[in-house]
């Protein structure tokens, strides 16, 4: 114990920026010129940080750079210590912004990830007013273009083949209840959203293509409301991996069901839209890579 208490017990924000620059570039000599430092302080930096934690933080049996196990679950926390700081000082030196923000985001997506997003902007930028406005992907991308929105994020099928990059991929898999019926009917029945949906889409044509009748039983924008059909046992849906638990389970091969693939979330902002809107977008990116820091995903 007297041992333990002598160790210090703070980690330096210099060696967390070293660590994650060595990971990210994947090399000792690239990290050092992006942290301004020479290749030996960077070892002399990670020696330290492993030292400080009494872990092993990189394979030195490898010739190229490999995270240890217990680097990888660094990696993690240092991302995130590096954003809270980040976050810290933009708080205090950029100047207080102030205005309107109008925020548009998908219906089941919004409502969970949103708020979040909204409590760190808020601590943030307490001068500036988000408004929120759920809907369809589609309809979203409509109201960006005729410029009522500054910040959306949508999930489109049509975007696949976007330049965008996406801050969220997962899964969309097809679910039913467990010992259910539904599966087993023709023309299968189905719960989906209106069209414009990625999700609706993407089981219409997995479906098409291989030749499996099927029809719209139950209709909800909301995919909670489409789980409530499965779970009733009127209909299966195609929906987010995360968003399966009991007494709903994953369909698929074993049951005759095409892949569905992965569905991806993206970010865009309207062009003029302005610092705060600027400022909101970073939040909300921040958010969703951080899930996937955690290994969390959407509807987890």
């Amino acid at each position: 114990m007297a041992v333990l208490s002598s160790l210090p017990s703070l980690l330096e924000m210099d060696l967390i920026q070293t660590f994650v620059a060595i990971c990210e570039e994947g090399n000792f000599s690239r990290a050092a010129e992006r942290v301004h430092r020479t290749p030996s302080a960077v070892s002399l930096q990670v020696k330290k940080l492993e030292a400080l934690l009494g872990r092993c933080l990189f394979d030195r049996e490898t010739r190229s750079v490999r995270l240890t196990g217990d680097g990888e679950v660094l990696l993690s926390y240092a991302r995130r210590l590096l954003a809270v700081n980040d976050e810290a000082l933009t708080r205090f030196r950029q100047p207080d912004l102030e205005g309107v923000v109008r925020l548009g985001a998908p219906n089941d997506s919004g409502v969970l990830a949103l708020p979040p997003i909204l409590r760190r902007f808020a601590a943030t930028h307490p001068h500036v007013r988000v408004d929120v406005r759920l809907d369809t992907g589609r309809e979203l991308y409509r109201r960006q273009s005729e410029g009522e929105l500054d910040v959306i994020v949508f999930s489109m099928e049509a975007m696949k083949t976007s330049t965008l990059s996406p801050v969220h991929v997962e899964d969309l898999v097809w679910v039913g209840l467990k010992g259910g019926r539904a599966i087993h009917q023709r023309p299968l029945p189905l719960a989906l959203a209106d069209p414009g949906c990625a999700w609706r889409s993407m089981a219409l044509t997995a479906l098409d293509a291989v030749g499996i009748p099927h029809r719209v039983a139950y209709a909800s924008e909301m995919c909670r409301g489409q789980a409530a059909a499965v779970e009733a046992d009127l209909a299966i849906a195609p929906l987010p991996a995360s968003a399966v638990e009991p007494p709903l389970i994953r369909l698929g091969a074993a049951e005759g069901l095409p892949p569905l693939g992965r569905f991806n979330i993206y970010l865009t902002i309207r062009s003029g839209a302005g610092d705060a809107a600027e400022a909101l977008a970073d939040h909300v990116t921040a958010r969703f890579h951080d899930l996937a820091d955690r290994g969390q995903r959407l509807f987890a």
